[in-house]
């Protein structure tokens, strides 16, 4: 007579017994009853949601109607949430939370006590949801995941530890309060905006016809972004990289190729608008650092998917749900928090440095983008200028990553671009013409060597050249 087997299996093909599985229940249960606190202080933030119009006596009816809406929402989501393995329920209230600092844009919010209360409510709830809880990621990882590395397979550092984040945080929280700066200015809760450099610039920059373009304040939009770029640093722990592939990719997205897109139209203000915004470029500055520091994380998300995948895993259920690889190790490199400065400080850089070449190049970008203005230089040459060196900078920026260290090769495009431009447009004064071929030249020539390459990164090495 054939035994019965009382296990069961998890969707990576390991095995668990009855007792292993009620063990491992009993242990989320004895986490989540220490966390009851923060779904039931989601609960209070519903309360005061669902008052804080009458008590600011908010002008805008749509402000109203979202924030009574809002806090009962979040109310019967949180207490929904007391069930640990009702696992959607903090994420509606996540979802709740979004709305909260999406809404004072999308009404064009009147009133600056509604636009302050919907921004803190909307973090705390995104925060007292998913982030200190961690429920959804922790339940997965005990009922499905086997044990697995902290650091990739073939690499020298774990891309995902808190310190590697810190930077990442920090920036992303300078950009949220420099951000929300303007976005008071251009919802009307002041009436100047600072400029210590540019007189007037921020203002026109703010008010000018692109601006307005856009449906909602741009400002309020950035201000989101680095938001969310801030709150999903906080989110998973120092093995992300292969337990949550899907957070590490809106949040590769979110940082990279929509990062460099905003520094872009950032840095192309003086011809677009025809002015500099001091405030602007400093939320440009934020995130073109954020990005070299976010390059390695994604990396070595999409060298595991890549192994699980060819190794016969589902796409899809390893995007969404993580799992283990074999061949990696345990993070034994990464200092503590509590531990030297000089310990702690270069662990937050491990995978960039700073090659000569590279900063060179940053240099002669940034003079092709400052040279038009303090030169007289107008129409499209100063146009050329302006756009091909913002593109320099934040590529040369992006190469100091040592995983993003061929993208530098780009500045050889762009060099021949401006080089050719020059040579073939007609009435070019003899200084541009000479400063574009002089220095197109030179920024080939700083392009080419690789620099130094510190760390390792498995099958990734090949592509750093």
């Amino acid at each position: 007579m054939k035994q019965h087997d009382h296990s069961s299996m998890s969707p990576q093909g390991e095995t668990f017994s009855h007792k292993q599985l009620a063990d491992q229940t009993k242990m989320i249960v004895e986490h989540y009853n220490n966390l009851y606190w923060t779904h039931a202080t989601n609960v209070l933030l519903g309360f005061f949601l669902m008052a804080a119009p009458f008590t600011f006596g908010y002008k805008s009816a749509a402000m109203t109607y979202s924030d009574l809406i809002s806090g009962v929402l979040l109310i019967v989501f949180s207490l929904l949430s007391a069930n640990p393995f009702r696992l959607w329920a903090p994420w509606a209230s996540t979802m709740v939370g979004l709305w909260l600092l999406f809404a004072p844009l999308v009404f064009w919010s009147p009133d600056a006590s509604a636009y302050i209360t919907d921004s803190i409510a909307g973090i705390f709830a995104i925060g007292l949801s998913v982030l200190i809880p961690e429920m959804p990621g922790m339940m997965q990882m005990m009922m499905t995941m086997p044990s697995g590395p902290d650091t990739p397979p073939g690499w020298s550092y774990n891309p995902s530890t808190w310190l590697q984040r810190t930077p990442i945080i920090v920036l992303g929280w300078i950009g949220f309060f420099c951000s929300r700066y303007l976005t008071a200015y251009q919802l009307g809760y002041i009436h100047q905006a600072w400029d210590p450099f540019f007189s007037m610039g921020t203002e026109k920059v703010l008010t000018s016809s692109v601006s307005k373009s856009f449906p909602i304040s741009d400002a309020g939009l950035g201000n989101l972004s680095y938001t969310i770029e801030a709150l999903m640093g906080y989110m998973g722990m120092s093995n992300r990289w292969r337990t949550m592939p899907w957070m590490v990719s809106f949040f590769g997205i979110l940082v990279i190729p929509l990062g460099v897109v905003s520094i872009v139209l950032i840095t192309l203000q003086p011809v677009s608008v025809g002015h500099w915004c001091t405030i602007c470029l400093v939320t440009a500055i934020a995130m073109v650092i954020m990005i070299p520091l976010t390059l390695d994380e994604v990396v070595a998300m999409i060298q595991f998917l890549s192994k699980r995948v060819k190794g016969g895993k589902p796409f899809w259920r390893t995007f969404w749900m993580g799992d283990t690889i074999k061949g990696g190790s345990k993070d034994v490199r990464t200092p503590l928090f509590t531990d030297s400065i000089s310990k702690t400080l270069p662990a937050m850089g491990w995978g960039i440095n700073l090659p000569w070449s590279l900063l060179l190049c940053t240099v002669v970008g940034l003079w092709w983008m400052f040279y038009p203005g303090n030169f007289d230089i107008t129409g499209k040459v100063a146009n050329y200028f302006t756009t091909l060196g913002a593109l320099v900078v934040t590529f040369s920026i992006i190469s100091m990553a040592e995983v993003g260290r061929a993208l530098r090769l780009l500045n050889i495009i762009f060099a021949l671009w401006l080089i050719t431009v020059m040579d073939f447009m007609k009435y070019i004064p003899p200084f541009p013409l000479w400063n574009a071929n002089i220095t197109g030249v030179a920024l080939i020539v700083l392009s080419i060597p690789t620099g130094k390459v510190k760390e390792k990164y498995g099958t990734f090495n090949r592509y750093i050249f």
